[in-house]
This record gives C-alpha cells, sequence and structure tokens, in this order.
C-alpha cells in the first residue's frame, strides 16, 4: 500500500508499508519526483531486489559478524573469511551504499600491495559469499562484486612445481629416520599435512595393503591443537604399495608410535606432531639437499602425477587424494592427462613399430 500526499507546506509526502507493515515516508518538492520513489519501491518489491531502509543501513562487518556464526565452517574456513572481510577496504560502509567501484579499488590495492593472483582471487571469493548473502536476506539489492575484473592467475601447468624421482629419492635418503615416514606418505600417498600429523598406527591396514585417513590435526589461531575430520569431508582408505608399508613397519619397529592413541609421529605431551614442527623439519630438509623451495605439498603433485601417468582415470584420482569432486581434481590437473596428440602419437608409433618393425632407438643405432 502506497500513496502521495500534498502538504500544508506545500511539500509532497510520499508513503508505503512494508511486507512487515512499518510504514516509511519521505517528503519531496514536486510530485512526480514522490511518485518516482514510489514506483522505484514497488518495482523492487515485485523483483525481489527491495531493501529496507534499515537493512540497508548496516555494514558489511556488521552483517558478517552476524551471518558468521550461523554458518558451519571448519576454522580454517573461518579464519580465511575473517581475514579476507578484514582486508576489505569498504567493511565500514552500509551496504546500501556499497557500489562497483568499492569493490575495485579494493582488488586495485591488493594488486599494488603484491598480493599473489590467487591471493586475490581467494578473497574476493569469500567476501562475494558475504555480499550475496546480504542479497539473499534482502539487506542489499544486488551484489556489486558481479563483473569485477580480477587479476589473471597462472596456467595450472606454469604454476604447478612437480618434483623428479631423484629430487624425491634424495629427500627420502637425507631425512632423518623419524622424518622418512613424512616424505613417502606424501610422495607414494598424496597425504595433506594436516592429515600426516593426525596419523596413528591403528589407521595403517598392512594385511588389505590401505592407509585410512579419517583425521587431520590443525593449529588454531589461539595456538593450540585441534584435532577434526579431514577437510571438506574427505576422509578415504587409500590402497598403498607393498613398498610403503615397509617403510611404516620398520618405523614402528625402529622408532615406534607416540602417546597412548599411537600417533606415527612424535608430538607433545603424548598428543599429535605439531604443525610447525613439520615445517621446520621440512625446511632443513629441502635446505640440506640443496632444494630450498620444493614444498612438502609438491609432493602431493608428485603422487598424482604419477597416479595420472600410469592411466589411472579421474574418478580414482580423485578418491586417492580426498578431492570433495571429480571437477576440483581436473582443475589441478587437467594438464597431466594425456591430449588427443599423445594418443595419436602414440598410436602412430604403435602402427610403426608393428608394420615396419622398428623403434625410434633402432634409427638411431642403424649406422653404428
Amino acid at each position: 500500500m502506497s500513496s502521495i500526499k500534498r502538504r500544508d507546506n506545500g511539500s509532497w509526502r510520499a508513503r508505503y508499508r512494508d511486507d512487515a507493515g512499518k510504514e516509511h515516508a519521505r517528503h519531496f518538492d514536486r510530485k512526480i519526483d514522490g511518485q518516482r520513489w514510489l514506483d522505484e519501491v514497488t518495482a523492487g518489491r515485485v523483483t525481489g531486489t527491495y531493501v529496507s531502509p534499515a537493512a540497508g543501513k548496516v555494514t558489511l562487518r556488521a552483517f558478517y559478524l552476524v551471518w558468521a556464526e550461523r554458518q558451519i565452517w571448519e576454522t580454517g574456513t573461518r579464519r580465511a573469511m575473517d581475514l579476507a572481510v578484514r582486508s576489505c577496504t569498504f567493511e565500514g560502509i552500509e551496504l546500501r551504499a556499497l557500489k562497483r567501484s568499492h569493490v575495485e579499488s579494493w582488488v586495485k590495492s591488493m594488486s599494488n600491495a603484491g598480493l599473489a593472483p590467487l591471493t586475490i582471487h581467494g578473497r574476493v571469493r569469500n567476501v562475494r559469499s558475504v555480499l550475496r548473502a546480504a542479497v539473499r536476506d534482502r539487506a542489499l539489492s544486488a551484489d556489486p562484486s558481479e563483473g569485477v575484473s580480477l587479476p589473471r592467475k597462472r596456467r595450472a601447468d606454469m604454476a604447478m612445481d612437480i618434483p623428479a624421482p631423484e629430487d624425491v629419492r634424495r629427500l627420502y635418503e637425507a631425512a632423518e629416520d623419524w622424518f622418512k615416514p613424512v616424505v613417502a606418505l606424501a610422495a607414494f600417498a598424496g597425504l595433506r599435512l594436516g592429515e600426516l600429523n593426525g596419523l596413528q598406527l591403528a589407521d595403517i591396514d598392512f594385511l588389505p595393503r590401505s592407509i585410512s585417513v579419517i583425521r587431520q590435526v590443525q593449529r588454531t589461531p589461539g595456538m593450540a591443537l585441534e584435532i577434526r575430520p579431514p577437510k571438506y569431508g574427505s576422509e578415504r582408505v587409500i590402497p598403498v604399495p607393498d613398498s610403503l608399508l615397509l617403510i611404516l613397519s620398520r618405523h614402528v619397529e625402529q622408532v615406534g608410535v607416540y602417546g597412548d592413541a599411537g600417533w606415527l609421529l612424535p608430538g607433545r605431551d603424548g598428543g599429535p606432531i605439531w604443525p610447525r614442527t613439520i615445517a621446520y623439519h621440512w625446511d632443513r630438509l629441502t635446505a640440506k639437499v640443496g632444494l630450498k623451495g620444493v614444498r612438502l605439498h609438491d609432493l602431493r603433485h608428485f603422487y598424482a602425477s604419477g597416479l595420472i601417468a600410469s592411466g589411472c582415470d579421474v574418478v580414482t584420482v580423485q578418491r586417492a587424494l580426498g578431492h570433495r569432486s571429480a571437477s576440483v581434481t581436473l582443475n589441478t590437473y587437467s594438464h597431466l592427462w594425456p591430449n588427443a596428440d599423445d594418443r595419436t602419437r602414440s598410436a602412430s608409433q604403435a602402427l610403426m613399430a608393428g608394420a615396419l618393425s622398428f623403434t625410434a632407438d633402432s634409427l638411431r643405432t642403424a649406422d653404428v
């Protein structure tokens, strides 16, 4: 319900009631301006973009703090969301005043500060989830981040560093005895850092030759350890080779396990090892063998590349790595799968070998 009436002083009073029955009114010098305002309100209510004046007065940060308390997040996710909103240059601006230019200026400031494109994409994605939640709650008429240009990310095949088999061998041989399982489990089972921290002896099944990944250990902002299921619900059972089981059995026999829970790696006060401890020893190990800059996570890429090179399909690799979907696996490793050119080349080589009875090596040695 809306109306517009002339007041005694000659101005025009336009008013309407929202869905909750609350009256809103504004005064205009001209009737046409008041009618235009009412038409805009009506159009917004019909199209679903209407925002009550009170809701729009909330700042982005105030809305986020209330909204975040209702979300079911892991500690790491909440930490990343807090960081993104805190770094946002328009967190103190009322939602009704937000414009696309605010988002563009923020992106530009992050780029000027030297943040990596991947970091910028992640922060914008997190803040965008807050803005879209505000739209759904009718506190914001439209998402101002929609269509904002972001810096180009590096192609996956250029950004990914995969250690060579010789590098993995050097790392394993140079590692201290208690640290060898860290290298082996990352390179030959694809475990993440938090999953390595959370591995217990009971998770290793020597007869079916598998490892169950059912927990991870992460450090919380309060400098405490948190034990919880793996990220994105990526609990899984990984088939492992006999050679890896032999490494683990030797570790159990010669180094032992830790605490009543049987943690594979030594921690504190009977608990799991701290992520920072593994990171410290990893840095020492890479410096020792001259591979400084190689990350522990790069061994997970090494494992994935080996599975793909051996002919494993997307779903098999997804399950082994604990990705939440096959699309995540493809987005990360699609460049490692053979393409049509590779298959054509291999097929042609097989045809030549069968028809002409020679290989590429025979050509090089024919005149020797």
